[in-house]
């Protein structure tokens, strides 16, 4: 299966700049098994696929991919998605909710990129374009340092450094400068606000409120974090 098949297949065409990313081997994972973590994500760390090392964040293989869209548009899923809405699924997370390309909404070439929840009958806005998308999720990584797998700081400034080297050339060049500026920055300690007063240690090169700052700056989008019903059932 190619993308211009599932393209083909379901009438919609994917952005630029997937198309680049698969050109360049950017969405080369392997097939993911028992044995990926052992024995493929070490031959990928030099130079990290697309978003390797992002947080609950799991890129498919083109062969998934079209698995994956047949599986959404199945009248017999048990989500019963609306089929108007062309979802095209490109990344899951490990709980099995689905990163797609909003093909219904494509405006002047782009795709808005929403996270489709699995167990409940929304999809959230994520970004207005792949592009966006890509550099929110890279501020992310920068924001949260893994410490649950006790990932060292000099780990975690080479898995960034490593990302940034294959991941900027993808980016507007203001993006990739924002990304360089943060990785020379000294890793810090931060409290995050939840609610019902409770807080929540976090470790990295930027706060959650920079973060969100940044956001708003560079990639602005009214319809970030909003959520809409996708299902025709009931």
């Amino acid at each position: 299966m190619t993308l211009s098949e599932i393209e083909q297949q379901h009438d919609f065409s994917y952005p630029t700049l997937y198309r680049q990313l698969e050109r360049d081997g950017m969405l080369a994972v392997g097939e993911y098994g028992p044995d990926w973590y052992k024995l493929v994500l070490p031959t990928l760390k030099d130079h990290p696929t697309l978003l390797l090392h992002a947080d609950d964040f799991e890129l498919l293989n083109i062969k998934a991919v079209a698995e994956a869209v047949e599986t959404l548009l199945d009248a017999d899923d048990y989500r019963h998605i609306d089929p108007a809405f062309q979802f095209i699924p490109f990344a899951q997370t490990g709980a099995g909710d689905h990163y797609c390309f909003f093909a219904a909404s494509a405006q002047d070439g782009e795709l808005p990129i929403v996270l489709l929840w699995h167990d409940q009958n929304e999809a959230q806005y994520l970004a207005k374009n792949l592009q966006d998308f890509m550099f929110h999720m890279l501020l992310n990584s920068m924001a949260d340092q893994d410490t649950y797998n006790d990932i060292s700081d000099e780990e975690f400034r080479d898995q960034l450094a490593k990302t940034l080297g294959t991941h900027a050339r993808y980016l507007t060049p203001e993006q990739a400068q924002v990304l360089q500026t943060l990785l020379a920055r000294d890793i810090v300690d931060y409290e995050v606000v939840l609610p019902k007063g409770r807080k929540e240690v976090h470790r990295g090169l930027l706060t959650d409120i920079e973060l969100a700052s940044l956001r708003e700056e560079f990639i602005p989008y009214e319809k970030f974090d909003s959520c809409f019903t996708y299902s025709t059932a009931g």
